[in-house]
């Protein structure tokens, strides 16, 4: 009897047959394809969401937590935006794109936000904004409707592509 209590309470390891290694950043052509894909979709939350994850660089928690007043002032887009990190309590300061900027003012403008609310609210009336696992399971929708892996890829590798891109264009 003992063994038999035994084997149903064992579990196997948490990582079994998971991708333990660092995310890959998104290639060039997967960032446009990605970018197409949402514009044809007409998701403008969608590509706001994303351009900004690849122009700022930051975690999920801190991008999600953005609020309008972060981004915009007085109507406009700000080129740049300082913030401050959850995790390490720094500042840190990332430049807007002209895509990206043009993509936030349309998703503002057709959300109706108000400079002190979340940039990217949640659709549940529970929570002001997007969770962050939220936005682990968008990341994975944009990988899979462009036919890669979402298992390879995640919100890290949205943090990571910019400077990989930088990176590779000083060495070329």
């Amino acid at each position: 009897m003992s063994n038999e209590i035994k084997e149903s309470y064992h579990r196997g390891p948490w990582n079994k047959g998971k991708l333990t290694r660092q995310k890959p950043p998104l290639k060039p052509k997967e960032i446009w394809a990605i970018r197409i894909r949402l514009q044809l979709d007409n998701h403008t939350r969608g590509l706001a969401l994303f351009n900004l994850a690849i122009d700022s660089k930051l975690r999920g928690c801190n991008l999600v937590a953005l609020r309008v007043k972060d981004v915009a002032h007085g109507g406009q887009i700000a080129r740049r935006a300082i913030i401050l990190q959850r995790k390490t309590q720094r500042p840190v300061q990332f430049e807007i794109t002209d895509q990206t900027r043009e993509s936030l003012a349309t998703w503002i403008a057709k959300a109706d936000l108000k400079p002190e609310q979340y940039l990217f609210p949640s659709r549940l009336r529970a929570s002001p904004n997007l969770s962050t696992r939220q936005y682990a399971r968008i990341v994975d929708r944009w990988v899979s409707s462009i036919g890669l892996d979402p298992t390879t890829y995640g919100t890290l590798s949205m943090r990571r592509t910019k400077a990989t891109l930088y990176l590779q264009a000083q060495v070329n």
